[in-house]
């Protein structure tokens, strides 16, 4: 409430005025209304009976009126807004004057206790992970048989609540990923990638159309491992980025420049923070990834590891090949690719290995679900 508080104060007077609040504090101020009355409606009963000692503390009451109406639901939306809170915290903390706000009007009181606001906008979610123990808490201490069936049922309704919430946050937490990974990784057109297809001007515009996009558009799809390593050219070593989905790996090149494929200023893109440290700061400054080649599916790709002596007279080390294989096994692609340790190859070779592993699996159970209908009797 400081950092709302102090927010609001700010903005009353004309400063921080672009600043959401919403987007950074979400529903907070109801989040601690009806957190607040929970806790006075609670007390009221224990007070009551420590007042009159025959009177029975009978919390079934406050319990369907908080945890069946209003309580976990007003949860949920603020943890749903969370990460979202979050990615935009993080970028707000580039600018000068948002980091006055902070540390000096917020971090320095003292009700602060020296917390950040990170470290106080998580609380919430840390909160509603401990109501199943409060109910449980007292499931074990109630005498009544009725009232334990009640609390019980209602300890199993939050905690599932809380699951379900779980898979709604990753699910965001990967849409908002995927969604950053659309603004910095750019796909040029086939004649910018390759020379040798030639495409007059007249027709370009009909392909254009056809963007390769929305390949990352997919909420279902899944990033499993991502990282810098170097491509063995025939007259250089190129630093490239790979993705690993969990349906194909993308190669990608390396670009510092501050202007974006098609003119946007990638440097004032937010950052989503559930990316790497090292994509983080690549995006921070500017930079983007622009395919090489075409994305290779799992099913398509042929992993090799290298001995060391067969690469000696090129000087690489903790060398792999990836090599892209069409769907008549003719290879139509082969990258030689060294990363900075023999770790950092072992990772990415059983990270690899693990999701064409995966990915065969799954398809080859969606083929016999597929394929396998109840079998006719001979006779009809």
């Amino acid at each position: 409430k400081v950092f709302m508080n102090t927010l609001k104060y700010l903005q009353s007077n004309e400063l921080l005025l672009d600043v959401d609040l919403w987007r950074l504090f979400a529903n907070l101020e109801e989040l601690n209304k009806i957190s607040l009355n929970f806790v006075r409606n609670f007390f009221e009963i224990v007070k009551e009976h420590v007042r009159k000692s025959d009177s029975p503390m009978d919390f079934s009451s406050i319990l369907r009126k908080f945890f069946q109406d209003n309580l976990c639901q007003t949860h949920q939306i603020y943890c749903l807004n969370y990460t979202s809170a979050v990615f935009y915290l993080e970028n707000l903390k580039q600018r000068e004057d948002f980091g006055i706000y902070l540390k000096q009007w917020c971090e320095q009181n003292k009700q602060c206790k020296r917390l950040h606001l990170p470290e106080l906008l998580v609380a919430p979610l840390h909160r509603l992970t401990r109501y199943p123990l409060i109910l449980n808490n007292i499931w074990k201490r109630s005498t009544d048989e009725t009232e334990k069936g009640f609390i019980w049922s209602l300890k199993e309704k939050v905690e599932k609540s809380i699951r379900d919430l779980e898979g709604k946050v990753k699910w965001l937490d990967n849409f908002q990923k995927f969604r950053q990974l659309q603004e910095v990784i750019i796909w040029p057109q086939v004649w910018d990638r390759d020379k040798r297809f030639f495409v007059p001007e007249c027709l370009k515009q009909s392909l254009r159309e056809n963007s390769s996009e929305n390949i990352l558009s997919s909420a279902n799809r899944l990033l499993l491992h991502e990282g810098r390593l170097t491509l063995a050219e025939s007259t250089r070593l190129l630093d490239v980025y790979l993705f690993l989905f969990d349906d194909f790996l993308l190669i990608t090149k390396i670009k510092h420049n501050k202007k974006k494929y098609g003119g946007s200023d990638t440097s004032l893109i937010p950052v989503c923070p559930s990316l790497t440290p090292e994509l983080q700061s690549f995006i921070r400054e500017g930079g983007f990834c622009t395919v090489l080649d075409q994305p290779i599916p799992l099913d398509r790709l042929i992993l090799k590891n290298v001995d060391p002596i067969h690469i000696t007279v090129f000087s690489l080390r903790n060398a792999f090949l990836i090599q892209h294989e069409n769907r008549y096994c003719q290879c139509i692609a082969v990258f030689l690719l060294q990363a900075q340790t023999e770790t950092a190859k072992k990772t990415w070779m059983s990270q690899i290995e693990m999701a064409i592993s995966n990915y065969t699996t799954q398809h080859e159970t969606k083929q016999s679900t597929t394929f396998c209908f109840p079998a006719e009797s001979s006779e009809t």
